[in-house]
């Protein structure tokens, strides 16, 4: 039997390592799915005072965490665009670890489709929510609970077959 110990780990972590490559690196779990939104008061971009996610409360909406130094960002700002036109939802934009200044720029550079944009300067507001880059998007439902979490640019696909129909349920 010893003398076998090497195969058979070697086997086990061969599957281990086929199921591990099989898996989406964009579809991570997280840990805050079914829990309440991290609270924050954050200042509005535009200057016209401070946000909290409780003043959406009873609404639900889309957080979606960005910035303008972001290449990503830029592939999936049009259709944050077109789904603000579209949709009657709040979606909140996050903006992380960015100069204010860049950030004002880059929205009247590309439209705005936030209801409000804050900015997250330090990043804190990031960390509470499980973000480690941009962009990322949360689905938050009537309650104030995160009830989806994507990873990666917002592309007219993943708003069709993942977002929307979160926010659909969210909303009731």
């Amino acid at each position: 039997m010893k003398r076998y110990l090497p195969l058979m780990i070697f086997f086990g972590l061969a599957v281990l390592l086929g199921i591990g490559l099989t898996l989406n690196p964009r579809e991570l779990p997280s840990v805050l799915i079914g829990k309440p939104a991290p609270q924050f008061e954050l200042d509005r971009l535009d200057k016209s005072g401070q946000f909290s996610p409780s003043e959406l409360q009873g609404k639900a909406w889309l957080l979606n965490v960005w910035a303008s130094w972001c290449s990503a960002c830029i592939q999936e700002h049009p259709v944050l665009n077109e789904i603000a036109q579209s949709y009657d939802f709040p979606i909140v934009g996050l903006n992380y670890k960015d100069q204010d200044r860049d950030a004002k720029d880059w929205l009247a550079l590309r439209g705005n489709p936030y209801s409000v944009v804050v900015a997250d300067r330090e990043g804190r507001v990031g960390v509470d929510y499980g973000v480690y880059g941009v962009p990322e998007t949360f689905v938050i439902d009537k309650a104030g609970r995160i009830v989806y979490k994507h990873i990666g640019p917002v592309t007219q696909q993943v708003f069709k077959d993942k977002l929307l129909p979160e926010l659909q349920k969210a909303q009731r």
